[in-house]
């Protein structure tokens, strides 16, 4: 049986060995302190928030995302981070996943839910079902350039 909670308190070895396993798996790494100060954040529930997965009682996927304000919508919630352990992909979880933050978001007054991957990331596949892709749209991440 799949159930899908906020984190708690008791739920930190969980949520570090999946979001550690998220970052591998996109050869990331980020030293111990960022996930303290991860941690700290979705302990504090506003707006950064975490939920895991639980497949018959043992934690198979994770998610971290935030609520924010919009400029033209009442709000969004941006999915950061979706971690499935690799064994159990494919079996629905990460549907359930993306739907259960898309019922706390609109039940937070946050109705849009959006995310970005990677061009070739095979969970596309259930992206494309779930979502939609915006042909044309680029993601930048500023730069400070050295001089």
């Amino acid at each position: 049986m799949l159930k899908i909670d906020l984190v708690t308190e008791s739920d930190r070895v969980d949520w570090e060995t999946l979001s550690r396993g998220h970052h591998a798996h996109f050869d990331a790494d980020h030293p111990d302190d960022s996930y303290d100060r991860a941690w700290r954040r979705v302990l504090d529930a506003d707006p950064v928030r975490a939920v895991l997965a639980r497949l018959d009682g043992k934690a198979v996927g994770v998610a971290n995302y935030l609520f924010h304000a919009s400029i033209w919508y009442v709000g969004k919630c941006y999915l950061a981070d979706l971690f499935v352990l690799p064994e159990l992909r494919r079996q629905g979880i990460a549907t359930a996943v993306i739907e259960w933050i898309a019922r706390d978001a609109k039940d937070h007054g946050f109705p849009g839910l959006y995310w970005n991957t990677l061009e070739d990331a095979p969970a596309r596949a259930l992206y494309d079902k779930v979502a939609v892709h915006r042909e044309g749209l680029v993601t930048y991440g500023y730069r400070r350039s050295v001089r």
